[in-house]
Parts: C-alpha cells; structure tokens; sequence
C-alpha cells in the first residue's frame, strides 16, 4: 500500500520498473520538449519584434490555455496522460499565432500611424478579433471529430482533442481579454523603466560634470 511504501526502512528506496518508468521517462521527455518550444518561441518574437518585453506578453497566454485544457479533461474524465501532451503541444502553436496577430498589429499602429498603446491595442482587437475567431473555430470543428472518438482510435486520440478543444476555448478568450492588458502594463512598466534609467544617467552625468566657479565681482 502507499502507506507501507512511505515507512520504508533506511536504506530501502522504491524504483519505478516497467511500463511505470517508461511512462515516467515520457512524461520527462515531454516537460523538457515543452520548456525547449518555450524558449525557442520566445527567442523567435524576441528576433522578430526586437524586444525582450512585449514577446512575453505573447506567451502570457499559454498558461491560461493550458489551464483550459487541463479544466476539459478533468471534465470529460480523462486523464493527463501522452495523447492529451500531444495535444498541449499542439496547443502552443495556436494561441502563440493568436497573440502575435493582436500584439503585431498594435505596435505597427504605434509606430506607423502614431496611435497612443491604448488606441493601438483597441484597434488591434477590433481588426483582428475576426480572424482570431474565425482561426479557433475552424481548428475546434476540425478538432471535434477527434474529441468525440469518431476518428480512429478513441482511446488514444480523444483526450489529445478535447485537450486542443478546451485550450481553443480559452485562448481565445484570453487573446482577446488578458493579452491586451498584459499588454498595457507590459508598455507601461518598461516606460517606467525607461524613465527610470534616463533620470539616473542625467543625474550621474551631472554629477560628472565639474561646476563653473562664478565670476568675482
């Protein structure tokens, strides 16, 4: 029992064999897989939008969709096993090109047309909620099939659509909603900063400065 098993005695350690370690050993492929796709989709919107700040805004979706997924799974009684991480993986792709269709089109409104952050972003979620939508429904309608068990094996490619389905579900909401106050706060503590920076440089330099004596009358 898990209670024997916990007052082993010293010097006495339970090892996971068979099918137990094998599936111990995917589910630490899969984390590792997970994290490396993190990294490398950050380090891909770092390279595109020039900035360390704003693709963190992007990837502030994922948590909340993977939540969502989580959610539906508990939902429809499956379990977090390798077809539903397939799944989340899938998931990663999606809601980060939801984000980066709104966060995109913001900063290329600040910066082409001299809208304020807060008019960039809401022209950006009202020109781009459509096609954020429409992505989600198009890809839940090719998605539901498979979470309803009616393409190939249930058992395996059930949990890995209802996993993609309730992460949709989510993020798109998310995309809508979150990201663009993320967004703001984003901008606004690296304005901060900014300013910060600046007023320390201006102070240091003029501390450098040396002061002119006045003239003697």
């Amino acid at each position: 029992s898990s209670a024997t098993m916990r007052n082993l005695p010293a010097g006495v350690e339970s090892m996971r064999t068979g099918d137990a370690k094998f599936i111990q050993e995917i589910f630490g492929r899969f984390a590792t897989a997970m994290i490396i796709g993190v990294f490398a989709i950050y380090s891909v919107l770092v390279l595109l939008f020039h900035k360390f700040v704003q693709p963190l805004t992007i990837l502030s979706a994922l948590p909340p969709s993977a939540a969502g997924a989580i959610v539906a799974l508990l939902i429809f009684g499956h379990g977090l096993a390798i077809n539903s991480l397939i799944g989340l993986l899938m998931l990663m792709g999606i809601v980060t090109k939801n984000s980066i269709l709104l966060v995109e089109y913001a900063i290329k409104a600040q910066r082409d047309h001299g809208l304020t952050m807060l008019e960039a972003m809401m022209d950006s979620c009202a020109k781009r909620a459509r096609p954020i939508v429409m992505t989600s429904i198009a890809m839940s309608a090719g998605m539901l099939p498979v979470a309803l068990g009616l393409a190939g094996d249930p058992s395996f490619r059930s949990p890995m659509g209802v996993a993609v389905l309730g992460g949709l579900f989510v993020s798109t909401v998310v995309s809508l909603f979150i990201v663009p106050v993320f967004y703001t706060l984003m901008e606004d503590m690296q304005s901060s900063v900014a300013r910060g920076i600046n007023k320390f440089k201006g102070k240091t330099t003029a501390a450098e400065v040396p002061e002119t004596p006045s003239a003697l009358q």
